[in-house]
């Protein structure tokens, strides 16, 4: 694609994308349905959106001294290719400015240019990290690496790495989590053996700590409550040898559908995908008492994972947190009635904010006597998690990406009294 045409489209993406109506990614993804581009376009335009979203106070900022559509500046200020290419899409007016926005030192602009968050996020994550805030925000806008988890119930972890290897996809084994490979870039995964095999998900080593922090056993009754795409659900469904009987609830029939391919390819017989209407569902309140293990990975509002839907700041609020913390604290206090006598509960966000985490495990707790924590670093460690004792805040486990290279996760696990 000549570069000018290219520059016009990421411009009327990035238009598509600021009216915040629907997720970026789905935005993206509509747009190229609609046009015919090679891989490298794809990248670019997807880059360059995502560029732009992570620095939106900092270019628009910039954009407003310069001239012509804002979001034509924006895409110049974003733009993910390389310099020549994009000048030779430039009139000599917008070079000139772009060369006066390359002279602008971080050192010399305001906060609000610096952090690149909505600043009703800024104060209780200052609160909340002091002197690691600044580490936290280089962290959230840079781009995500890519996890995989390799299907134990199929291959061990050490052989699909030197399969991959012979693809030339160079990885490494997560520090912590004893089934994931970290990829150094991101390739086309679809095409692999391994992928269309089972022998692999894409999956944050993050997310993958939290399904072991559930350590569900062979034979036992076990419920995913807040499944989605069912990332998780295979991971669980796999530590128990596809034995048992593993519930993925959720009440988005969509996101279930998406779990079909995933579960097909796992090789896992032991999920049972259920569509409920809200927590209360009559589905849910048959199940009460006779579940050993309960993984509730709360609705919350994602702000741990920005690396990826850096979107997600600018489409929150106040308001909906809120009403999220509300929904967290029904889901979870329904899901606890699932639970026999000595059985496990996992409350889990990727949030990055004490109100969805900390405060919603405290109030739980001062609320159910019967429940009581179980400090995760230790157990981590039981189930082999090396340096587990940096995974830890008190009780909790709290994971952070400038910390740990995944992304913000947080959860608190907890044992009904016999």
């Amino acid at each position: 694609m000549h570069p000018k045409a290219l520059l016009d489209s990421c411009s009327e993406l990035i238009k598509q994308v600021l009216k915040f109506d629907h997720p970026a990614d789905m935005v993206v993804s509509r747009y190229f349905r609609e046009l015919r581009l090679g891989p490298r376009e794809r990248a670019t335009l997807a880059e360059t959106v995502y560029g732009v979203l992570r620095k939106k106070n900092l270019y628009t900022y910039l954009a407003q001294h310069g001239s012509g559509p804002v979001e034509r500046r924006l895409a110049i200020l974003g733009f993910a290719a390389e310099r020549d290419y994009l000048l030779s899409a430039l009139s000599d007016q917008e070079k000139d400015w772009l060369a006066r926005c390359d002279q602008v030192k971080p050192s010399d602009l305001m906060e609000l240019h610096r952090h690149n968050l909505p600043q009703w996020l800024v104060e209780p994550l200052k609160a909340q990290l002091g002197d690691d805030f600044w580490p936290l925000v280089e962290s959230l806008n840079a781009p995500a690496g890519l996890d995989l988890r390799v299907n134990t119930l199929k291959d061990k972890r050490a052989e699909v790495q030197k399969e991959l290897a012979k693809e030339a996809i160079k990885t490494v084994a997560t520090p912590y989590s004893p089934w994931g490979l970290r990829l150094a870039d991101k390739p086309q995964l679809a095409r692999l053996d391994a992928f269309t095999r089972g022998a692999i998900e894409v999956q944050d080593e993050g997310s993958q700590l939290l399904a072991l922090l559930l350590d569900a056993k062979r034979g036992e009754m076990v419920v995913d409550f807040c499944a989605g795409a069912g990332g998780k659900t295979l991971a669980i469904g796999a530590s128990m040898r596809n034995t048992g009987r593993l519930y993925a609830f959720d009440t988005s029939g969509h996101r279930l559908d998406a779990l079909k391919p995933r579960l097909a390819r796992s090789g896992l017989s032991n999920v049972h995908p259920v569509a409920i209407a809200h927590e209360r569902d009559d589905r849910i309140k048959r199940l009460a008492g006779k579940i050993d293990r309960v993984l509730v990975d709360a609705p919350c509002s994602g702000l741990g994972t920005l690396r990826r839907n850096p979107d997600l700041k600018w489409r929150q609020s106040p308001k909906a947190i809120q009403e999220l913390t509300a929904k967290q604290t029904a889901i979870l206090q329904s899901a606890a009635r699932l639970l026999k006598p000595g059985g496990r509960l996992v409350y889990a966000t990727c949030s990055v904010l004490r109100d969805e985490n900390e405060a919603i495990a405290e109030a739980f707790s001062a609320a159910n006597k019967e429940f009581n924590v179980l400090e995760t670093a230790p157990l981590l460690s039981q189930l082999g998690v090396e340096h587990a004792e940096k995974l830890g805040s008190g009780p909790y486990l709290r994971l952070w990406p400038y910390r740990h290279e995944t992304d913000g996760f947080f959860a608190a696990v907890w044992q009904k009294a016999q």
